[in-house]
């Protein structure tokens, strides 16, 4: 009992001394990772100005003083447009790999990463509808623009997190992997594992979305593969249901309201998504 005690309270220590770190590091460093923004898609397209879940980061980097926030993806059709939101301006990277876009997780592939890192050179990375084919240059683009937009200190970092298919409390869905990278490319591999895993956990206490988006995971996930999600397209009155359904106290606790109170725009999602 004593040693096994005496084990617990090392493995404590070591992940007590991981975590003093990768916080000392990031407080230093260009971006603070929080973690997962969402689980599935509330409405389609998503991070655009009003949106709820960039509303949601809008918050996340405000209650931290940052006049900017960065979400990652893994780059589909979009072309991951820096925007305004309220007072924070939010800077979207993208990554586009060669194998496309996946559904299903690579538990193989996830390992390999996990032990050894992502490889350089095997994806391309977009930001404001420029791919380019290194990390560096995206990243360059990245700090410029949070310079111009009066950030001071590191930037507050989510990825999407949405998972088209399966269940998401077992798929980190979209982003996850260049999360991961950019934290062992600024931190290394200890912090970048600390950020992975705190990361999981950050949604399910931050996140005022996260019982809605985990008990109706399945019926978005078809609304949003079959095109019902697409507000882009949908008529007017089948926008004003959803954004009624949004401004329901009884979905969402009244104290994120505010969140709430912003009308979807299907023109104003298409600019910043297109």
């Amino acid at each position: 009992m004593k040693k096994s005690l005496e084990i617990i309270l090392i493995v404590l220590g070591i992940i007590g001394i991981v975590a003093v770190y990768s916080y000392a590091e990031a407080a230093m460093g260009p971006v603070e990772p929080l973690g997962r923004a969402s689980f599935v898609k509330l409405l389609n397209p998503d991070f655009y100005p009003d949106h709820p879940h960039s509303q949601l980061l809008e918050k996340y980097a405000a209650d931290r003083g940052s006049a900017c926030a960065l979400v990652v993806h893994y780059a589909g059709t979009s072309n991951y447009r820096s925007y305004q939101d309220g007072n924070v301006y939010i800077i979207e990277l993208g990554f586009v790999s060669s194998a496309g876009p996946e559904t299903e997780i690579d538990w193989g592939q996830a390992l390999q990463y996990a032990i050894f890192g992502v490889p350089d050179g095997i994806w391309k990375f977009r930001i404001n509808g420029v791919d380019y084919d290194n990390f560096d240059d995206a990243w360059a683009v990245v700090m410029e623009q949070a310079k111009e937009h009066g950030q001071q200190g590191p930037i507050p970092m989510v990825w999407h997190g949405s998972a088209r298919a399966g269940n998401p409390i077992l798929n980190p869905g979209c982003g996850f992997p260049l999360y991961y990278y950019v934290c062992w490319k600024q931190y290394g591999r200890f912090a970048a594992y600390y950020y992975a895993v705190s990361g999981l956990i950050f949604p399910y206490f931050n996140s005022p979305f996260k019982n809605f988006e985990l008990k109706n995971y399945k019926v978005l996930q078809s609304a949003y593969t079959s095109g019902r999600l697409d507000y882009t397209k949908l008529s007017e009155s089948e926008i004003e249901g959803i954004n009624a359904s949004l401004s329901d106290p009884s979905i969402f606790t009244s104290v994120y309201m505010n969140i709430l109170s912003k009308k979807q725009n299907g023109q104003k999602a298409i600019y910043f998504t297109e």
